[in-house]
């Protein structure tokens, strides 16, 4: 009767730190900006909404070659979001459905040849 009980502990336990672990999905980031352009706003709001939320940088901008750790304050299962850049020419782009759980690394680039940003998730 008591080894019962032990496992039944075990696997509740194993079970709650599951529970953990998965409330605490990580979505922060790291936004590097190789465009040769400084990034005036940097948007992030969940796919499944079609307004975004706060300037993440909010009075900051993002120059060529830095980069900024986006964080979020709560803990939340949301893994996939949509990310808006607004250039300081006022030219905007956009990404959507990242999964943000499982890339830590957004590095945005300017092809000058086709004039198109793109970006690489890592």
């Amino acid at each position: 009767m008591k080894k019962w009980f032990l496992v039944g502990i075990t696997a509740m336990a194993i079970s709650a730190a599951s529970s953990v672990v998965l409330a605490e999905a990580k979505q922060d980031f790291t936004l590097v900006n190789k465009t040769g352009y400084t990034i005036d706003e940097v948007y992030v709001s969940p796919h499944s909404t079609n307004d975004w939320l706060d300037d993440v940088l909010g009075q900051d901008v993002l120059g060529d070659g830095e980069n900024a750790k986006i964080k979020f304050h709560s803990a939340n299962e949301i893994c996939k979001y949509d990310l808006k850049v607004i250039y300081d020419d006022k030219e905007e782009v956009e990404w959507t459905d990242i999964d943000l759980c499982e890339e830590e690394k957004i590095t945005i680039r300017w092809n000058k040849k086709s004039g198109e940003s793109s970006a690489t998730f890592d």
